[in-house]
């Protein structure tokens, strides 16, 4: 929304919430304080903020003006019920739609934004129609492909806008307008239009491709750990294969954030739902590599500590699921710190830009233990060097670049001999950090 305010001048944009400490936090005169970390996401906001773009909770008013409302609220995986671990929870999508319905007296285009499974327009275009006030209404999907990180660059530039309508008259006059708002800075080539249910789809697909690249090259790690392969040579090899391409082939301790693995599990219970037991264990498969990654990278790491990590000092540099992002959403650093908790080990987290009321708040999620034995066991250090003092072991969960440029000479003398590092990003440089004295575990490289 920050984007289409920048690129559409002309446009009123409106977001809201009904957090109240949210919306102050996107209204807070200093930019850089806004609740999400993005690069470059502050500047976009500070240009069009009090221009054409506005921050609010008063949520009925806004539909009430609009004439397009992108629907954008949380579809977490199930946790109950029917569908439970896998279907998509669509508790806050029905109750958008029923209250975008009570509010409306007006003709609508309404935006699918949330990642969403195959047919879900359908259940809140019935809703539309059954329980508003005769205003009609077309239902549009516009999935989102950005990844975080890399956010703001993804939507300045897309490798393609995907939008999907119905086929009727007023579908197509629905679908162009909202391609006349993409046009404004996309090339119209770059803008494919489609079905409901095609576009739907897509999004799901593409998340699970990307991440079907990643637990494929993660599973290679394994093997190339017991023979003398080095995985980054074989990424190289295979990745410039033009079929292939270099993309989504850096090994690592598994896929996080909030997509991949909620977009395959809703793929799996849609395709059982239908009864395509082979689909789903296709692409069931895909989760249970990620899975195994993070344990194995748990498991191997109380190995080298000599089969005991209980009351030893391990320190996690990272917890973000990746680098650039504050988003923690299914990060790789969660489960690896539950099952080293599981082990008693004491661990020490460092991130940049993760906050220490959401690594307890993680943690807490699981329901593993109680939130008192999650702080006894974990503590949140704002200094490396501190969360690496007196530590046994570093893992090093998440991509930061600084972390490449520390003293590791200055944490090395700090540390308990012998001083481990495992890599869980093959981000550091292990034959320098051999040379200082560590013993370096790399993802995918025999030690």
């Amino acid at each position: 929304m920050a984007m289409i305010a920048k690129k559409c001048p002309h446009i009123k944009v409106t977001v809201v919430d009904l957090n109240e400490q949210r919306i102050a936090a996107w209204n807070d005169p200093d930019v850089e304080n806004i609740p999400v970390y993005e690069p470059g996401l502050s500047e976009v906001v500070a240009e069009a903020r009090g221009r054409n773009l506005f921050f609010s909770t008063d949520v009925d008013a806004a539909i009430d003006e609009a004439e397009m409302v992108f629907i954008s609220v949380n579809t977490p995986t199930k946790t109950y019920g029917a569908g439970k671990g896998q279907a998509a929870d669509l508790k806050w999508i029905e109750l958008c739609a029923r209250q975008i319905a009570r509010v409306s007296k007006d003709n609508k285009i309404i935006v699918e934004k949330s990642t969403l499974p195959v047919r879900t327009a359908s259940a809140i275009k019935d809703i539309l129609m059954h329980t508003g006030n005769g205003s009609q209404f077309q239902i549009l999907s516009n999935p989102e492909f950005l990844a975080e990180g890399t956010a703001v660059e993804d939507l300045d530039a897309p490798d393609r806008v995907l939008i999907g309508g119905d086929s009727t008259a007023e579908g197509q006059t629905a679908i162009q307008a909202l391609v006349d708002v993409y046009a404004n800075w996309i090339p119209r080539e770059r803008i494919l239009t489609t079905n409901v249910w095609s576009s739907e789809l897509s999004k799901l697909t593409a998340n699970a491709f990307l991440a079907q690249r990643v637990s494929s090259i993660n599973s290679l790690t394994e093997l190339c750990e017991k023979t003398e392969a080095d995985i980054n040579e074989v990424a190289r090899a295979i990745g410039t294969d033009s079929r292939i391409g270099p993309k989504f082939l850096k090994a690592s301790v598994g896929f996080g954030g909030s997509c991949f693995q909620k977009d395959i599990l809703n793929l799996v219970y849609i395709a059982r739902t239908y009864g395509l037991q082979e689909v789903a264990d296709y692409w069931e498969q895909v989760i249970i590599m990620n899975d195994h990654q993070k344990k194995r990278f748990a498991n191997q790491m109380i190995r080298e500590l000599y089969n005991t990590v209980n009351g030893k000092k391990i320190s996690f540099l990272g917890w973000a699921f990746k680098k650039d992002t504050n988003d923690t959403r299914e990060s790789a650093a969660i489960y690896v710190a539950d099952h080293l908790l599981h082990e008693q080990a004491q661990i020490m987290v460092y991130d940049p830009k993760v906050l220490e009321g959401q690594i307890y708040f993680d943690l807490d999620y699981l329901g593993t233990r109680t939130s008192e034995e999650n702080k006894k066991g974990v503590s949140v250090i704002n200094d490396p060097y501190e969360a690496c003092k007196g530590a046994h072991a570093i893992a090093v969960l998440t991509e930061w670049d600084e972390f490449k440029d520390y003293d590791w000479q200055k944490i090395y003398d700090s540390m308990l001999k012998p001083a481990k590092i495992f890599d869980g990003r093959n981000l550091l440089d292990a034959n320098k950090l051999r040379s200082i004295g560590f013993i370096v575990q790399s993802i995918g490289t025999k030690s």
